[in-house]
């Protein structure tokens, strides 16, 4: 297959074209992100996931304004993937067409496979977004790409945190940076941005983000949309209004572990670990 005529910064120095404001706040962010965690570099091809929502939409953006102003040279191509029943896509095409950014539409039959496969009682979001991500993994693998770019942010991160802790028993959240089994990098440079700081950009911009028709889950019947998530942000708004600083509090956790002050058996000096396991065992209850 032909690869697509990507889009790098050498590409041109016209200045006129659409150019929506992305505020210092978030540049700030996304800069020191990128700098410590060496995101995007010198030669990268990425293939960015591009729902059209208002994350990916603002990601779509940020990489090219940094295209345009970073002292290095990258390329990327945004992709939307489609669950197979169709949705709203022309607005898309014409926002990346303004940004001069190279989009593809690929359609797939994800929901189909979701109805078939997905397990009894597993979260319907986590499944489908392993399937979406998937696709961009066979993708990039057969069109060279190196890197593919991801638009969590940080309350996404802070809700996975919660709700694999609570429903999957695991201390899990969402890196900046982590390479796949395939070899591919994954990286997400707004993870450290707030949701809301999001919702400013689209507002301030006046950009258009379809409603949520597109998602899989408001095809379901209301009694089996899943609610994980949901319970997940509601708590952590009510803890954001009893304590303004929760949020940067759970950044600065996310990058402080203390991996020994939990019962990991990975994590504990093995013979220490060994004679606590033996004392603690030795007698039946």
């Amino acid at each position: 297959m032909q690869q697509p005529a990507l889009l790098d910064s050498a590409q041109s120095t016209d200045t006129t074209h659409y150019k929506p404001t992305i505020s210092k706040k978030i540049l700030s962010i996304t800069g020191r992100t990128n700098a410590t965690y060496k995101l995007i570099n010198e030669g990268d091809r990425i293939l960015l996931g591009l729902s059209g929502g208002k994350d990916s939409m603002l990601l779509a953006t940020l990489l090219a304004h940094i295209q345009q102003h970073a002292p290095f040279k990258f390329e990327f191509l945004a992709m939307t993937v489609d669950y197979g029943r169709g949705g709203e896509y022309d607005y898309i095409f014409e926002y990346c067409e303004k940004l001069r950014i190279p989009y593809e539409l690929n359609r797939t039959e994800i929901f189909k496979i979701l109805e078939n496969h997905k397990k009894e009682g597993s979260i319907y979001c986590s499944f489908c977004s392993r399937m979406r991500r998937g696709e961009l993994y066979n993708i990039a693998l057969k069109r060279g790409f190196n890197k593919i770019a991801l638009a969590h942010h940080l309350d996404d991160a802070a809700e996975s945190f919660l709700m694999n802790l609570t429903y999957n028993g695991s201390l899990r959240s969402m890196p900046p940076y982590y390479k796949a089994a395939n070899g591919l990098g994954v990286i997400r440079p707004l993870i450290f941005v707030r949701e809301r700081q999001i919702i400013d950009f689209i507002a301030s911009n006046h950009i258009y983000i379809a409603p949520d028709c597109n998602c899989p889950i408001n095809w379901l019947p209301q009694d089996k949309r899943p609610r994980a998530r949901e319970e997940s942000k509601q708590l952590l708004k009510h803890l954001e209004s009893h304590n303004p600083l929760l949020f940067k509090s759970l950044k600065n956790a996310f990058s402080n572990l203390h991996a020994n002050s939990f019962c990991d058996e990975r994590f504990l000096d093995s013979q220490d670990f060994l004679s606590i396991k033996a004392t603690a065992f030795s007698k039946k209850d």
